[in-house]
């Protein structure tokens, strides 16, 4: 299993904020479909908010390096 972190790094700015849109899209589905009673993936909402805090702490990384810089 490769490292997720170390794929995520490998992305540029953009396909990183993209990736972000599509797993809020995909948290906001799984909550909605959670509420209804549909959901069949119940781990797939953990799976998906720590995708998100992944993405979100390279993000920041980042933002702190060039701000060094």
């Amino acid at each position: 299993m490769a490292n997720k972190a170390t794929d995520i790094r490998t992305k540029t700015p953009d396909e990183l904020e993209a990736q972000l849109v599509d797993l809020r899209r995909e948290q906001f589905n799984l909550r909605f479909q959670r509420a209804t009673g549909q959901t069949e993936s119940v781990g797939r909402v953990r799976a998906v908010r720590r995708e998100i805090a992944r993405v979100k702490t390279i993000i920041a990384e980042r933002t702190r390096a060039s701000a060094k810089a």
